[in-house]
């Protein structure tokens, strides 16, 4: 038969031409060319309507098996390169686990926790434990309970960040100060360490968002000395022994008497420079006697205990230490600043 020649010619032709084929976009045309509606296998199917009974059955299930043939040899190769793709991929990105890896840079601590971690520790070896508040805090625990008057220029909204007119953000940590005396009786040995809030405008020495530590000790026969002694211990151990104090009367409405404490300049030893603007002392922090009317408000008996406050800035200590002159870079996220201090 003159057409199952054909056929045998036409699966011939198949067979080598989907063996030859490289890629799935070639063996998706021999399907079609083969088994599409206008294949040529197909077009022999479509013949079969004029031939004889016999013929017909002959010829069909010779051109049935073609197809069957076809199709099988189209299935396998399709999957061949599937597989042959799969594998080229998986050696492409093949890794070879023992090969040293990337470093990758770690993080850091950042100056400004570095040094409040370094002031916390400092405390801590003289028995001081660490005590933190709420920066969302009240009017009367900001304010009222440290003995502000009602007219203190730090009231004002041109100085602090109001939430309602009995909530804002705090502006110092001495609230931390009220609280402590609120909830416990002497003695009492703590620093607070924290952000604060002032309306301020940034630049090279302000910044609206902020830190401090506070520290407090109330307990029986606490003097100006034992203050004096304190604060002159905690000089020495973050700028070095040589660095001499001296204390400047101030006012602070929370405590009485109140001081600002000065240090030698630990850059030139007191002869004068930039650091210290040429007078050889650089005023480092606040502190005073606890008022009597701030441990009044915890209950706390003015008559058997005294105690001493201090409060300093933990940017300022930071920019003194390390010879920073803008604030703003503690903020700005730099890498090549932070990276100074890892």
């Amino acid at each position: 038969m003159s057409e199952s020649k054909t056929v045998e010619a036409i699966l011939a032709e198949a067979r080598g031409a989907v063996a030859s084929s490289a890629d799935a976009t070639e063996v998706e045309a021999l399907r079609i060319k083969y088994l599409g509606k206008k294949g040529e296998i197909t077009a022999i199917l479509k013949t079969m309507g004029s031939l004889a009974p016999e013929e017909r059955k002959e010829l069909g299930q010779v051109v049935n098996k073609a197809k069957s043939e076809v199709e099988a040899l189209i299935e396998e190769k399709k999957t061949q390169i599937e597989n042959a793709s799969k594998n080229s991929r998986l050696a492409a990105e093949r890794i070879d686990v023992t090969e040293p890896g990337i470093e990758i840079p770690a993080g850091t601590r950042h100056m400004i926790t570095q040094t409040i971690d370094e002031i916390v520790s400092i405390f801590s070896d003289i028995g001081y434990s660490v005590t933190e508040g709420p920066e969302v805090e009240t009017v009367f625990n900001n304010f009222d309970a440290l003995n502000a008057a009602p007219n203190h220029p730090s009231r004002d909204m041109t100085d602090t960040f109001y939430i309602t007119d009995d909530v804002l953000l705090r502006t110092q940590t001495s609230p931390v100060q009220v609280r402590t005396i609120l909830t416990n009786q002497p003695p009492l040995k703590v620093i607070s360490p924290g952000r604060c809030f002032r309306a301020d405008t940034p630049d090279a020495t302000h910044s609206p968002m902020f830190h401090q530590v506070e520290g407090l000790l109330v307990d029986e026969g606490v003097t100006m000395a034992d203050l004096k002694g304190t604060l002159d211990l905690f000089a020495k151990r973050m700028f070095g022994e040589d660095v001499q104090t001296k204390f400047r009367p101030h006012f602070f409405p929370f405590t009485e008497p109140s001081a600002e404490m000065d240090m030698s300049c630990f850059k030139c030893g007191g002869a004068g420079c930039r650091v210290c603007k040429g007078s050889g002392w650089i005023e480092i922090l606040g502190c005073g006697m606890v008022h009597p009317n701030v441990l009044s408000v915890g209950g706390i008996d003015t008559d058997k205990y005294t105690g001493f406050a201090f409060g300093m800035g933990v940017e300022r200590i930071a920019m003194l230490k390390h010879g920073i002159s803008d604030i703003r870079l503690f903020y700005e996220n730099d890498i090549r600043f932070i990276e100074q201090f890892y």
